[in-house]
């Protein structure tokens, strides 16, 4: 870690008069791209860029705890939506609206369903940085031609092939329970194909009375006539995804699908070359009959962002920071070591990413997608998390009815 104590809205740098701002970012293997941005950023500003990172165990944490004090960072990585609420109800962050108006490609170079979940109460507070990870349904292609199926386009077919799969003794849907959030994908699907997008935003927006809605109510009735017909084995609360049990789990074809965010691939990849290579498959969330929600919309992290915090010395310098998240420099970073960026440009060089075909199927879904709804667990603000994600799991083992996931839902802290 690059020490917190060196953060500091925009004071001197030891080297002379020249200005510094400090830009925060979840430490992982990521940052060798981000540190390549600040050297590029240096190399022309008066206003040196300093690159700070906290290891990703820590970093909400201990950002939560430098944010409102003389050491918080003038930038600052996030996960839009909830992640940055609290901070904006407490007027801590910059509204980014005048610097789109004075340079229009910090927005318009992004794709919309990404660029609006920093969209809070119709300003902006976050440029998309690092890539977007929607959730797929992966799949063992072996397993699916030994048993005479196909890619499930529809619920029906889901459910179809949840029968044909328990009859051969393949667990149909590898779910890493124990770890709670992959539990949630389920959730997030079934109720934006039943009742489209607008039932969580209006949940989100503290209307909960969305919870108890007739579609929400079907969702739940779906979701558990899925677990009630064996869909995810019987154990699937003692397996993790953390821990490389539910992925074990498809690759060796003891399970037939997973639901999983993108980072599926890369996990899959470093875990069995191989299997990636021949007998992975992946394919959208499939359609309800008689839904409200798109068939084309996704779920997931639909990308991280930079803010900036509103007592920044040095706005102007955040800016043309900020202006290098749509350059061709960090699309081709970004790509090279795995990520997927959501900018307009992105396309021309998919073909230099380390999976060409995959980065290109995921870039068309989020660019085709009508709503990119942000995971439950991020769209609400970090104290709801442990709630959702008890509701999520009780829910599935049984322990709560419908009425009592709504009552559980209902009582989040609100946004």
């Amino acid at each position: 870690m690059v020490g917190t104590a060196a953060c500091g809205s925009g004071g001197s740098s030891a080297g002379g008069g020249a200005g510094t701002i400090h830009v925060l970012v979840y430490g992982d293997a990521s940052n060798k791209v981000e540190k390549q941005l600040v050297d590029t950023f240096n190399k022309t500003s008066k206003v040196k860029a300093v690159l700070d990172t906290i290891p990703g165990a820590d970093y909400q944490a201990k950002l939560n705890t430098v944010i409102n004090t003389p050491q918080a960072p003038d930038v600052f990585f996030n996960w839009g939506g909830g992640s940055i609420q609290p901070y904006v109800k407490s007027d801590l962050l910059l509204p980014l609206d005048d610097m789109i108006a004075a340079d229009p490609a910090l927005k318009s170079s992004f794709l919309p369903s990404v660029f609006n979940t920093a969209v809070i109460d119709g300003k902006s507070y976050g440029i998309p940085m690092r890539g977007t990870q929607p959730v797929l349904l992966f799949h063992n292609k072996k397993v699916l031609a030994d048993a005479g199926l196909s890619v499930p386009k529809t619920w029906d077919d889901l459910l179809s092939a949840v029968q044909v799969l328990k009859g051969k003794g393949i667990t149909p849907f590898a779910l890493g329970g124990g770890d709670q959030w992959p539990t949630l994908m389920w959730y997030e699907y079934v109720f934006d194909r039943v009742a489209g997008p607008e039932l969580f935003r209006k949940a989100l927006s503290g209307d909960r009375s969305a919870w108890e809605s007739a579609d929400a109510r079907k969702a739940l009735g779906m979701l558990k006539q899925l677990v009630d017909a064996g869909a995810f084995g019987s154990n699937f609360d003692s397996v993790k995804f953390t821990d490389g049990g539910s992925p074990a789990l498809l690759a060796k074809g003891k399970a037939a699908f997973e639901l999983m965010g993108s980072w599926e691939y890369a996990t899959q990849r470093d875990a069995d070359p191989d299997f990636t290579r021949n007998k992975l498959g992946y394919s959208s969330f499939p359609a309800v009959a008689g839904g409200k929600g798109d068939p084309a919309d996704l779920v997931g992290n639909t990308n991280n962002f930079y803010s900036v915090l509103k007592k920044s010395k040095h706005p102007e310098a955040a800016a043309a920071f900020l202006k290098l998240m749509y350059s061709d420099e960090f699309v081709k970073a970004q790509l090279v070591i795995g990520n997927l960026p959501t900018t307009t440009n992105t396309e021309q060089f998919l073909a230099t990413s380390d999976s060409p075909d995959y980065s290109k199927y995921q870039y068309d879904l989020v660019k085709a997608a009508p709503s990119f709804q942000l995971s439950w667990d991020q769209a609400y603000p970090p104290a709801a998390n442990t709630p959702i994600h008890t509701a999520v799991q009780q829910f599935f083992d049984g322990k709560l009815d419908a009425d009592g996931f709504i009552k559980a839902m209902q009582a989040l802290p609100a946004s």
